[in-house]
């Protein structure tokens, strides 16, 4: 392809808005163009590298033995309503009427729609197992659409969705998902986790997430290096620390504070370890206050706290609520004399002589022990967020909490929808049964800018190769002033095209500063210089695009050359 014929637009400046890298790199490569709040055209440019990602997908979930379809983008409301999540799904679903005040949505996911297809389709066992697949269109109505494509309104996903006769069926399937996922982002080239996830909105009996690996990112996950083990922040367990405090069985005292209400703040007035503190959260649940204990430097997992069945639907309690059952302000309530339900997360379960709110504005108990100062918790459960250094669940070693990406997630629905929409089959007993389903996704086109995230430097992108719009670019200096540049430059570009390369001919009357720029912003793997001096001495000059020299490549040696790097 050559410029003049093709159409680049890249910038030196990113717009205002573009806060991550991916993003900036993105407005400015020209990869793609702002439509409106979370809405992108992808540009030419854009367009090879993203059906790049869909090919790889494409050719992955071909071999797993999956089945690819296309789902409609507008769904019934019917369907929704069948699984109760026309009004579960919330805000995200954008909905609409048409001529006939009939309701619909722009399709989030396709759960329903694929299960009413295998419900009128598959009748019998024999007929099972079955995964079916699409690359399409998602929309999601953002409440803050942000970062470009990474967090956008409109996306492209890859998603199929698994149907079986049994959970060993479903089991072998899904593992055949993780393994095909593991390859599509080994050949992305990407470093990247897979972790034990919560199920989310989607529901079901178990999932992973496929994380991309990047300080921007705005998940988190927990991994212990030593070993395999690895979760979402919200999921991973949170063992004992190795050392707990010491007993050492001090007497309570009430302690002036003055106006320190955080833990910091406390710890740094009485000149102690934040973790001999413990932070108490007052939540409500069903009209009634219940207290939560975390020691001071912990944060609380609200995913996993809602796990609890009893506080399955708390929510913070309000200032006012607080000071009308504790009558005591935010900052200074404690456990310690209050008639009130305790849940203690398991590490402030095993504390001794620590300190905390003394239920009166401006004072702080130290020395406080349970059973002697106050009632042993009600509960002690897992409630907080994994920290580093923390021992790994599996016992291998310590844990590691990396910034990532999420770019893939895969379910055990089970029955969960089967059963909601009456999707059955006939076993080999003539018994009418729901399916096991999964389901599998792909952010296809946050992969784009996960990557990118990952591989970029000062100069703009650094797409591996499997990704780049082009393999190769071909930079010409003097092209319309030197006839032997252009019979050479020609040569080149024709015979490294008919080998199956994918070349970028820069062929703009430019400066070369300009085109160097142009081809580094875009991120193109290889590039081949051809100028006067260089051909005087029978050669071209390449270079790769993370290196930091070029190096001189014989003319008659340059096809073999470029393919050994290429292929």
């Amino acid at each position: 392809m050559r410029v003049s014929q093709f159409f680049i637009s890249t910038f030196k400046e990113a717009p205002a808005e573009a806060e991550l890298m991916s993003h900036r790199l993105m407005m400015r490569a020209g990869l793609i163009k702002r439509l409106g709040s979370g809405l992108y055209t992808w540009m030419p440019l854009g367009l090879r590298v993203l059906r790049k990602v869909e090919s790889i997908v494409r050719e992955e979930m071909d071999k797993s033995g999956a089945v690819e379809l296309l789902m409609p983008v507008v769904q019934p409301a019917e369907l929704w309503q069948e699984t109760a999540r026309w009004d579960k799904f919330g805000p995200l679903m954008l909905r609409i009427k048409d001529r006939n005040q009939r309701n619909y949505c722009f399709g989030p996911t396709h759960e329903e729609v694929i299960t009413d297809i295998v419900r009128r389709e598959i009748k019998s066992y024999r007929q099972l197992p079955l995964n079916l697949y699409q690359i399409q269109t998602k929309f999601r109505d953002e409440i803050r659409p942000r970062f470009g494509v990474m967090r956008a309104r409109e996306f492209v996903m890859k998603d199929a969705y698994s149907f079986h006769a049994n959970v060993a069926s479903l089991e072998q399937t899904y593992q055949i998902m993780y393994d095909t996922y593991s390859r599509i982002f080994t050949r992305l080239g990407l470093k990247f986790r897979a972790v034990v996830a919560d199920t989310g909105a989607i529901g079901g009996s178990g999932s992973h997430e496929f994380h991309v690996l990047a300080d921007s990112g705005e998940d988190s996950i927990d991994f212990c290096p030593d070993s395999t083990y690895a979760a979402n922040i919200e999921f991973a367990e949170a063992l004992l620390p190795e050392k707990l405090c010491e007993e050492v069985n001090n007497p309570i005292q009430k302690i002036a504070t003055s106006n320190k209400k955080t833990c910091e703040e406390v710890a740094e007035f009485l000149n102690v370890p934040i973790q001999k503190t413990v932070k108490t959260l007052a939540v409500m649940v069903n009209n009634e206050m219940v207290l939560l204990l975390l020691r001071g430097d912990h944060h609380l997992n609200e995913i996993k706290a809602r796990k609890i069945q009893f506080l399955n639907n708390f929510r913070m309690a309000s200032k006012e609520e607080i000071l009308e059952r504790t009558s005591c302000c935010v900052g200074y309530i404690g456990p310690v004399g209050l008639d009130l339900p305790i849940i203690s997360d398991r590490t402030v379960g095993e504390m001794s002589d620590f300190i905390c709110g003394a239920n009166e504005a401006g004072y702080h108990y130290t020395g406080v022990n349970f059973g002697r100062d106050m009632k042993v918790p009600d509960h002690v459960f897992d409630i907080r967020n994994v920290v580093p250094g923390d021992l790994s669940p599996d016992g291998r070693g310590k844990m590691v909490v990396c910034r990532c990406i999420e770019v893939g997630h895969i379910f055990k629905l089970r029955t969960e929808y089967s059963e909601a929409m009456k999707a059955n089959y006939l076993d080999e007993s003539g018994q009418s049964r729901p399916m096991e389903m999964g389901c599998y996704g792909i952010g296809v086109s946050r992969i784009v800018a996960a990557a990118i995230e990952q591989n970029h430097d000062k100069h703009g992108i650094v797409f591996p190769l499997v990704m780049a719009p082009f393999q190769v670019a071909i930079v010409p200096i003097g092209m319309n002033k030197s006839i032997k540049i252009r019979i050479e430059t020609e040569k080149l570009y024709m015979e490294l095209s008919a080998a199956g390369i994918e070349v970028l001919l820069d062929d703009r009357d430019e400066r070369p500063g300009v085109m160097f720029a142009d081809m580094e912003l875009i991120g193109i793997p290889h590039r081949i210089v051809i100028g006067e001096r260089s051909l005087k001495e029978g050669n071209v000059e390449y270079q790769g695009r993370s290196d930091d020299k070029y190096q001189a490549i014989p003319l008659q040696s340059v096809i073999d050359f470029v393919e050994s790097k290429v292929c």
